[in-house]
C-alpha cells in the first residue's frame, strides 16, 4: 500500500531514477503541471507514476532510460532537459495541446530533496471505524492526496503495511477522539456500533456548536439509520440547526452496492468531489 511517491523514494534509495515530470501544460493535455513519472532501472524495468499513458508515456519512457543509461556511462550530456510534445497525429493522441516534459537523472542523494518537492498536499480525514468499509476505504484513499487519522476503540484492529499518511489510534471512549480532530478535517463514521456512531456523531455536533470546524461529517447507513439517529439526538438536545452538518448516507448519489469496496468507491469519489475546488 505504498504510494507512488513512496515507491519514487525507495526507488531512489537503489539507484539511479529519471524522474519525468510536466514543466508546462498547454491547451488540452492529459495531465496537468507537477504530473510526473519515473524510470528506474531495474529487472524488470520499474514505472512509479504516469503522465497520461499513450504513446506520450510510451515515448517518454524510452527517451527516460536513453538517458539514464548516458547518466550512468558519465556522458558529457544526456540531452536537453526539458522536451516539447505535441498532441496530434505525429503521437497518435488527438488531444491538441502540447506538454513541456522534464527529464531528471537522480540518485540516492536526491531522496530528501525529492520528498520535500513532490509531497503533494494532503487533504485531512478523520476515519472512525476499522471494519471491512474502513480498510477497504484506507486502500481505496492510499494513492489519493489525503492524509488520514484511523481511530477505533478494539485493540489490534488495524492492519499491517500502511502507508506512513495513516496514522492509527486506539481511543477509548472512542468519541474522546473528536475533541483532537484537526480543525478543517473532514469526518467519516463507521465504527462497528451503532451506539459508539451515535456518540461519536453527538461528540461532533457538540463541536461544531462551539468551534463550527469540521466541513464535512459523513455517517455511514441508511435514511431509517439516520432517522433513528435524529430522534435519539433530539433527546440529547439537538435539532435542525445541527443535524444539517450530517451527511447521511454517505458516497455519491446512484451507487447502490452494498459491497465494502463499492462503498468505499462511492465515498472516495464524494470526498473527492468535496475537495476538488481545492486542488484545481
Amino acid at each position: 500500500m505504498l504510494t507512488p511517491l513512496e515507491q519514487l523514494l525507495a526507488a531512489l534509495r537503489l539507484g539511479p531514477v529519471c524522474l519525468v515530470s510536466v514543466d508546462k501544460a498547454q491547451g488540452s493535455t492529459p495531465r496537468e503541471q507537477g504530473a510526473w513519472m519515473a524510470i528506474a532501472l531495474a529487472a524488470p524495468e520499474v514505472l512509479i507514476g504516469s503522465i497520461g499513458g499513450g504513446h506520450l508515456e510510451w515515448q517518454a519512457m524510452h527517451e527516460a532510460h536513453e538517458r539514464l543509461k548516458a547518466c550512468e556511462s558519465r556522458a558529457t550530456t544526456a540531452g536537453e532537459p526539458v522536451l516539447r510534445k505535441a498532441l496530434g497525429p505525429s503521437l497518435g493522441q488527438c488531444c491538441g495541446g502540447v506538454v513541456f516534459l522534464r527529464f531528471e537523472c537522480l540518485g540516492p542523494q536526491d531522496v530528501e530533496a525529492v520528498r520535500q518537492r513532490l509531497a503533494p498536499q494532503l487533504h485531512r480525514l478523520v476515519l472512525f471505524g476499522g471494519g471491512h468499509v474502513g480498510r477497504a476505504l484506507v486502500r481505496v484513499l492510499a494513492p489519493l492526496p489525503f492524509a488520514i487519522q484511523w481511530v477505533d476503540s478494539r485493540d489490534e484492529i488495524f492492519p499491517v503495511g500502511l502507508p506512513s499518511k495513516v496514522q492509527c489510534e486506539h481511543s477509548e471512549p472512542v468519541q474522546s477522539a473528536v475533541a483532537d480532530i484537526p480543525p478543517g478535517a473532514m469526518v467519516l463514521i463507521m465504527s462497528f456500533s451503532h451506539a459508539e456512531d451515535l456518540d461519536i456523531v453527538a461528540e461532533c455536533l457538540k463541536r461544531q456548536r462551539k468551534q463550527a470546524d469540521l466541513p464535512f461529517i459523513g455517517l455511514i447507513g441508511s435514511k431509517t439509520k439516520w432517522a433513528t439517529f435524529r430522534h435519539r439526538l433530539e433527546a440529547r438536545g439537538y435539532g435542525e440547526e445541527d443535524f444539517a452538518h450530517i451527511t447521511c448516507p454517505i458516497g455519491v448519489p446512484g451507487i447502490v452496492g452494498k459491497d465494502p469496496e463499492v462503498i468505499a468507491v462511492a465515498v472516495a469519489a464524494q470526498l473527492l468531489v468535496r475537495v476538488s475546488p481545492l486542488v484545481q
